[in-house]
């Protein structure tokens, strides 16, 4: 979503095992300004990041925008508009699926491909395109993505079959992830450290209102114009986001071109991969995904069913708890002061997990209720995760963001996917059954991680003493 995901802080407690979790250690603890939902990342700490060519932070902290002058209201705005545009259009059809099951006569487990298929562009893409940015700038790449995108958009409502609306998603959601791509770092390169985390916030604003705007919208004009006529809207929508973003994003001051060395990158890449701590934390944020991907893709399909009867108007704005993941966000970074960051965890994945029991009740408003601990449960969870990356890489910090979001999204595909077929086979307590199923793995690997820091910290006194 989620990319569509909240501006908050936090750590994991798979990286317990190099930074204690004791009550002092969170208290020193400086949370790192992130990003996401339906955007998903975290930005380097600009306090102590070594400014490098190409890399986030660069330049002189004192020559860069600051609040109240025209050049930072400036970026903000483009930034916020960049987000509206691009998780507006990742996520656009993922509230009409039942109608396009209907019309097109294709079951839920095919339609939800349209969903699935632009999260696994995205995630394919955020990688290379990553590095790219590092080359030709943030802006630029941001100006392409959502130029290819938009244009993308604007050919969806023409599809004449669902491969032809799948192949269009793929190659959509694949331009959409130069946005995540570039974004932290085009603002953390031009923002001075102490506006950052306002600036960041404003760029995640945007992403989680597009997300959730975009769902809303295409359902209530689907109902009365026909899916067709919604993903039109969703286009027209993003391509002013996308004229505002152009005329309002300043030229760059502070970026350095890198010099392409697929060799350099490589070698990054493998060194996060083989990082355990690392490996957890992309473990965490695949699983929470999943469960997201599988309950949001599936619940459409229930609610407007013999069971509830919604309009597709209505099943289209239950999207509107997405709010509780905002509020869910910002709490986080107080949850794993208070909690640790293991304890954050484990709340979360037993929120979520109650969300899901509940969920299975054939009363509206138990639905409902289930459905506000699910979205809390998951934005706890992934914002403790995502935070962890950047604290735990120290170096490479872009690139372990970006297989973070490779990992989050290609969860959004699996659980979208294989939560539909789950519907299709056995209606939905066989999804909430797959969706409880990740939070039992998600809590086997934070467990995995809490004996590995009892035992590192048992160690300790014989290393040193």
């Amino acid at each position: 979503m989620p990319a569509d995901t909240k501006a908050s802080t936090g750590t994991v407690g798979a990286a317990s095992e190099s930074v204690p979790d004791s009550p002092d250690a969170r208290r020193r603890e400086t949370p790192a300004p992130r990003g996401g939902t339906d955007g998903a990342g975290a930005v380097d700490d600009a306090h102590t990041a070594k400014p490098a060519r190409g890399s986030l932070g660069g330049g002189s902290d004192g020559t860069k925008l600051r609040p109240g002058e025209p050049g930072y209201r400036r970026l903000t705005l483009a930034l916020f508009a960049a987000g509206l545009a691009a998780f507006g259009l990742l996520y656009a059809t993922q509230a009409l699926l039942p109608t396009i099951s209907a019309d097109l006569g294709v079951t839920p487990d095919q339609a939800s491909w349209t969903v699935s298929g632009a999260t696994i562009g995205l995630a394919l893409a955020v990688l290379p395109l990553s590095a790219l940015s590092e080359r030709f700038g943030r802006r630029r790449m941001m100006t392409v993505s959502l130029t290819v995108a938009v244009a993308l958009a604007l050919l969806l409502p023409l599809a004449p079959s669902l491969g032809w609306l799948i192949a269009l998603r793929v190659a959509q959601g694949a331009a959409i992830a130069g946005i995540p791509a570039s974004a932290m770092a085009y603002l953390s390169e031009e923002v001075r450290a102490r506006a950052l985390v306002a600036a960041v916030g404003l760029f995640v604003a945007g992403n989680s209102i597009g997300g959730m705007s975009g769902r809303i919208l295409t359902g209530w004009v689907t109902q009365g114009f026909g899916w067709r006529a919604a993903l039109a809207t969703v286009g027209v929508m993003a391509l002013l986001c996308a004229v505002a973003f152009r005329l309002l994003a300043p030229r760059p001051r502070h970026f350095t071109p890198a010099a392409a060395s697929p060799r350099a990158f490589a070698r990054t890449v493998r060194g996060h991969l083989g990082n355990a701590l690392l490996l957890r934390l992309y473990a965490i944020g695949l699983l929470f995904m999943t469960v997201f991907g599988a309950v949001y893709t599936v619940i459409g399909y229930r609610l407007v069913g013999d069971a509830f009867g919604l309009s597709q108007g209505l099943a289209g704005s239950i999207f509107v708890i997405y709010l509780v993941g905002t509020v869910s966000s910002t709490l986080a970074g107080r949850l794993t002061a208070r909690l640790g960051r293991r304890g954050a965890l484990y709340l979360a994945i037993g929120t979520a997990s109650t969300g899901l029991l509940l969920s299975l009740m054939n009363s509206l408003v138990a639905v409902i209720a289930g459905l506000v601990l699910i979205t809390a449960g998951f934005f706890t969870g992934h914002v403790v995760a995502s935070g962890a990356v950047s604290h735990t890489a120290t170096e490479g910090r872009a690139q372990a963001a970006a297989l973070y979001q490779m990992a989050y999204y290609l969860g959004s595909s699996l659980g979208g996917t294989v939560g539909a077929l789950a519907y299709r086979a056995a209606g939905w307590g066989a999804t909430a059954g797959l969706a409880l199923t990740a939070l039992v793995l998600a809590g086997g690997v934070t467990l995995y991680a809490t004996r590995s820091a009892v035992r590192q910290r048992r160690r300790a006194p014989v290393a040193t003493g």
